[in-house]
C-alpha cells in the first residue's frame, strides 16, 4: 500500500505538527537543564512517538549557524533533507518536511535529494521553501543574498525547474535569468504524485503571492486578541487561492507548555521565559533583526519581553486549556498548527494521552 503524501489532508479537521526539533533548544531560547539537545537518538525517538500518537507532520527549521550566547542557541542542527530522510525511514504515517533555503541549493541536486527522501518515506516527504534572511548564514556559504523582491523571482525559477525535474519524462532545457540548464534528465520521479506537499511562510505581499501559486499550505501568525482579524485573513487568503483554481490551507505556529494543571503550566512558562532565558543569545537574535539600544526605546524592557514572542503563539495550560486553544484556532479557519516544546520526548506523552482525546471530543480529530 502506498501512503498518500497528502497525509495532512486526512480526516482530522485540525492538524498537529512538531516544529523546530532539528535544532538545539528547539525554538525556546533557554538554558534550562532539560532543554532539547537535538541529538539523533532523541530525534528518532520523538518521531516514533509522534507517529504512534497520531501527530500529522514534523517541520524542521533551516538553520546553519547558531546565535551564540551561553548555549549557542540553535547552534547544533541537522540538515533538514537528510534529517527528514532518516526519520521517514523510522516512521509509517506522518509527513516530514525538509526546510530548504532555495539560494543555497542547486535545483538539480536538491530535486534528486527530495525524490530520494520521498521514496524512503513512500510519498510522505514535504517541502518548506525559504528564500532566506539570516545574513551570517549566507556569508558563511559565500552566497550573496538578493534583494527581497528578487528573492522570490529566484525562488519562482528554482521551484519551476525542480517541478520539471520531478515530472518531465524527456530531456529538457531550462533557460531563465537565474538558471541556464541544458539537456536535463532526472530519474526516478517522485514516489506517487507530481509534487510533494509544499509550504511557505513569507509574510510580505510578494511572499503570499508566491504561496498562492506554488504551495499547498501557508503559515501565518494567530492573534487570539483578535480572532476575527485572523479569521478574515484566512478567508481572504483561501478566496484568493480559489480565484486561481487552487486550494491552499492556512496554518499557524506556536509553543505548547502542557501540564496536568493550569497553575503548573503557567509557573513553568514563567520560569522558561525569565530565569531560564539565555539573554546573550537574545541580543544576537535582535541584532540580526536590526533591533538595538540606539533604535529601540526601552531596549532593556524589550529584551525582557522578547522570549514569549520569539516562540510564536504560546499555548499554556492543562490538557483542557490546550485543547480549547486549538479549538479557537480552528474556529478562526486555521487548518492546523506546528508547535514546539521545551523537550519533545518528555512532553509528548501528556499531549498524546490527554490532549488528543479531548480534541476528538471537540471534533478536531477523528479516531
Amino acid at each position: 500500500m502506498k501512503y498518500s503524501r497528502y497525509q495532512m489532508y486526512n480526516g482530522h479537521p485540525f492538524k498537529l505538527g512538531l516544529f523546530g526539533a532539528n535544532c538545539s533548544s528547539g525554538r525556546a531560547i533557554n538554558k534550562l537543564p532539560e532543554r532539547w539537545l537535538a541529538d539523533w537518538d532523541s530525534c528518532e525517538k520523538m518521531a516514533k512517538m509522534a507517529d504512534d500518537a497520531g501527530i500529522d507532520f514534523i517541520l524542521p527549521i533551516g538553520r546553519w549557524k547558531g546565535y551564540g550566547g551561553e548555549t549557542d542557541f540553535q547552534g547544533t542542527t541537522f540538515e533538514t533533507i537528510s534529517w527528514a530522510t532518516g526519520l521517514l525511514a523510522h516512521t509509517k504515517r506522518l509527513t516530514i518536511f525538509g526546510t530548504i533555503h532555495a539560494p543555497l541549493f542547486n535545483p538539480m541536486v536538491v530535486a534528486k535529494q527530495m525524490v530520494t527522501a520521498d521514496h524512503v518515506g513512500r510519498g510522505r516527504f514535504g517541502l518548506n521553501i525559504v528564500v532566506g534572511w539570516n545574513e551570517p548564514e549566507f556569508q558563511m556559504s559565500g552566497i550573496q543574498q538578493k534583494e527581497h523582491g528578487n528573492r522570490y523571482e529566484f525562488a519562482e525559477d528554482w521551484i519551476n525547474a525542480i517541478k520539471l525535474m520531478w515530472n518531465e519524462k524527456e530531456p529538457f532545457d531550462f533557460d531563465t535569468d537565474y538558471f541556464h540548464l541544458k539537456n536535463v534528465v532526472a530519474k526516478p520521479k517522485l514516489y506517487s504524485d507530481p509534487s510533494p506537499l509544499i509550504i511557505n511562510a513569507g509574510q510580505s505581499e510578494i511572499g503570499r503571492s508566491f504561496a498562492l501559486r506554488h504551495c499547498h499550505a501557508f503559515f501565518t501568525n494567530f492573534r487570539e486578541t483578535d480572532v476575527k482579524k485572523s479569521a478574515e485573513f484566512v478567508s481572504k487568503f483561501k478566496t484568493a487561492a480559489s480565484r486561481i483554481n487552487r486550494e491552499v490551507n492556512v496554518y499557524t505556529q506556536g509553543h505548547v507548555v502542557c501540564r496536568k494543571t493550569r497553575k503548573e503550566a503557567h509557573e513553568y512558562f514563567h520560569h522558561l521565559t525569565t530565569e531560564g532565558v539565555d539573554y546573550e543569545a537574545i541580543h544576537e537574535v535582535l541584532r540580526l533583526k536590526g533591533v538595538n539600544p540606539e533604535n529601540t526605546p526601552n531596549y532593556d524592557q524589550f529584551v525582557l519581553n522578547f522570549p514569549p514572542k520569539n516562540i510564536g503563539y504560546p499555548i499554556i495550560g492543562s490538557p483542557d486549556h490546550v485543547a480549547k486553544k486549538f479549538k479557537k484556532m480552528h474556529n478562526a479557519g486555521l487548518s492546523g498548527i506546528a508547535f514546539s516544546l521545551v523537550h519533545y520526548v518528555n512532553e509528548l506523552p501528556l499531549i498524546a494521552s490527554e490532549v488528543m482525546p479531548r480534541l476528538e471530543k471537540l471534533g478536531l480529530r477523528v479516531s
